[in-house]
């Protein structure tokens, strides 16, 4: 399972029952959550999510409503017995902030957070079942998008027929990866008899707060799902230009660009209660568009 679910898909003031930026991504038994706005842990608790299982937390830049709810969740982590490490990756003084919360509370957690600065482009997570890479926006303070990739072998197991070939169950992470089987009367089963080719990688981008640009669309390339901001509807594109964030066409035009499969939008600004026509001016230009609706779970595929 490769999915988001929306925490928050509100921008700087929570309104019309919307909450400040938060997405929890599912990749099969890790739990990903990012960015952490006001309300936060209100919310995983309002979905029934078990927070004990989030070992990553990304937070793309330090304005409130994208890490507002980081040190309550932390610390309600610690109330409830956490002892496995939580690794937090943000910009370099976001540490200093967390310390300080702590510091002055008098509060010492009993698990290890592990803080991972994001200083430059490039891959911040790589394990054999994913990888996390980050990207720089062009925002008002330095801010950080991300590109969650589900890592999958080239080949896939035929059951039927490795059962038929009697080959053992310690060799099929070479067969996933391509080899050829050879037994103990020394022929080779070849890897085509006994597995077919497996679909490619998924992947899933956060394109954070940002000023529409278009050169951000190559850290984001083929994405089946891209998420982008979309604080407003395109009349106001010079509010957006001048404030440093993206209208609906815009982040059109960029999924385009992107060669994204399908694309998310949300950072709603608090000045719009109803949000259809949001996915009327998307969906002009990008037709496989969803509004980010809170509550609603994504899969990536």
């Amino acid at each position: 399972m490769f999915g988001v679910t929306i925490l928050g898909n509100n921008s700087a003031l929570p309104a019309y029952d919307r909450h400040p930026t938060a997405q929890l991504v599912t990749l099969n038994e890790q739990l990903f959550l990012i960015d952490c706005g006001e309300g936060t842990q209100m919310q995983i608790a309002r979905y029934r999510i078990r927070h004990s299982k989030i070992g990553h937390i990304f937070i793309s830049h330090l304005h409130g409503d994208h890490y507002f709810g980081l040190i309550g969740l932390i610390t309600s982590m610690g109330l409830l017995g956490r002892e496995h490490p939580l690794n937090l990756y943000g910009p370099a003084p976001l540490i200093e902030i967390v310390e300080l919360q702590l510091k002055v509370a008098n509060t010492n957690l009993p698990f290890a957070l592990l803080f991972h600065p994001l200083e430059k482009d490039g891959m911040i997570l790589d394990h054999p079942k994913f990888s996390v890479a980050c990207f720089e926006t062009r925002h008002r303070i330095p801010c950080w998008g991300f590109f969650i990739t589900e890592k999958r072998n080239p080949r896939k197991i035929i059951r039927e027929k490795v059962i038929e070939y009697e080959i053992p169950a310690a060799f099929y992470d070479f067969l996933k990866k391509g080899d050829d089987y050879i037994n103990k009367a020394g022929e080779t089963i070849s890897n085509e008899l006994v597995t077919h080719a497996n679909v490619p990688d998924s992947s899933y981008a956060y394109c954070a707060d940002t000023k529409y640009t278009e050169s951000l669309a190559e850290h984001v390339m083929n994405a089946n799902l891209l998420y982008h901001e979309t604080t407003y509807l395109k009349e106001l594109e010079e509010r957006a230009i001048t404030r440093f964030h993206s209208t609906t066409v815009q982040a059109a035009n960029f999924a385009i660009k992107a060669n994204a499969k399908k694309l998310l939008i949300g950072h709603f600004s608090s000045k719009y209660e109803k949000l259809d026509e949001f996915l009327l001016e998307t969906r002009s230009v990008f037709p496989n568009t969803d509004l980010a609706i809170e509550g609603v779970s994504y899969r990536i595929n």
